[in-house]
């Protein structure tokens, strides 16, 4: 369950982040709905004269997830061409990123390879990503099935839902299971690092005792001669 962070909320802060850098991109064409998700979950709002999006643009959110403090800041990044190296520039710090279509239009749907490769050639490896069908409530005019789309996020490895951004469907859904993925490998970062830090140490030890062992032994050569 997400919940809204107040002043007297118990939780502990997200471990592996600094409180201020869960970033997650919001990615796909112009027109499939990104900056009404956007506003959907920091504000419970939705405008039906959305203008496009210049550039890059940014809200935040804190949220629980579990009992950790998560402060996710989202950007917004425009889908039109023209504004493509300006978005890419945000990839690299991101941890996270929703890539969105318009169920009703099949063409921002079949572009969506493109977006994940180019996603992919500026972010991290280890970036969670989620596909997300948007504009579910003009199901009836509906061009991409639910599991095409669900059968290309299990085979590309990404997390899959479909939302509303208009009737609120599924906004917080799909927030809270990319917050929790990125929460949950960011913990076993964690689990492992104290362990490579033994083995790099345990090896540091073996390499000065070699070491002190060959000095000794030459110097013990020498002294000898």
């Amino acid at each position: 369950m997400v919940q809204i962070w107040t002043a007297h909320s118990l939780a502990r802060p997200f471990p592996g982040f600094d409180h201020s850098a869960a970033e997650v991109v919001l990615i796909g064409e112009s027109g499939v709905g990104k900056t009404n998700l956007l506003s959907r979950f920091t504000r419970n709002e939705f405008n039906h004269d959305s203008r496009t999006t210049i550039g890059v643009e940014f809200s935040t959110r804190t949220i629980l997830v579990g009992d950790a403090l998560v402060k996710a800041q989202i950007w917004d990044t425009a889908g039109l061409e023209r504004y493509r190296a300006i978005t890419s520039a945000y990839y690299r710090g991101a941890v996270g990123a929703l890539l969105v279509f318009d169920i009703t239009k099949h063409q921002t749907y079949d572009v969506v390879e493109r977006w994940l490769k180019e996603l992919y050639d500026h972010a991290e490896a280890t970036i969670v990503v989620m596909l997300v069908g948007n504009k579910t409530d003009l199901a009836q005019a509906r061009e991409v099935p639910t599991e095409e789309a669900k059968m290309y996020a299990e085979n590309n490895g990404l997390l899959f839902v479909e939302t509303s951004a208009l009737d609120s469907t599924n906004v917080e859904l799909a927030f809270e299971t990319i917050l929790r993925d990125i929460f949950n490998k960011e913990q076993k970062k964690k689990q492992k690092s104290p362990l490579d830090s033994k083995i790099s140490l345990s090896t540091e030890n073996r390499n000065v005792a070699t070491t002190s062992a060959a000095a000794e032994g030459k110097k013990s050569c020498c002294m000898n001669l």
